[in-house]
């Protein structure tokens, strides 16, 4: 299974074990941060780029993946998302590298999914 595949198997698998759980906080959040990445004065686009930055800058790879792959589908170019890596450093400093270079893997990792 391709690491794409794999991590979006997990992320679905365990999100439906959270949210089977029926616990008002966690539903309410899962629908918060839902409803936060939807279109309004900033484009979804700008949104997920935000979120991307956030995510580089708090070192979350599972957060930094689930970006990428967002942004994948809204059709952000790879100079684009390299324009993101380097704000993500400026702003979070010489820490976020290793994050970059898994993000690196992720998104040729994307690529190749679509070239096949």
């Amino acid at each position: 299974m391709s690491q794409v595949k794999e991590f979006n198997a997990y992320r679905a698998k365990m999100n439906e074990k959270i949210l089977s759980q029926d616990n008002k906080v966690l539903k309410r959040f899962f629908n918060l941060d839902s409803n936060a990445y939807q279109g309004g004065a900033l484009p979804v686009k700008t949104k997920e780029l935000l979120g991307l930055i956030a995510s580089m800058v708090l070192r979350c790879d599972d957060c930094i993946r689930y970006h990428l792959g967002t942004c994948f589908e809204l059709g952000v170019t790879r100079e684009e998302v390299f324009e993101v890596f380097a704000i993500a450093n400026l702003v979070g400093g010489s820490i976020c590298i290793p994050h970059t270079r898994r993000a690196v893997e992720y998104w040729e990792a994307l690529e190749q999914e679509v070239a096949g």
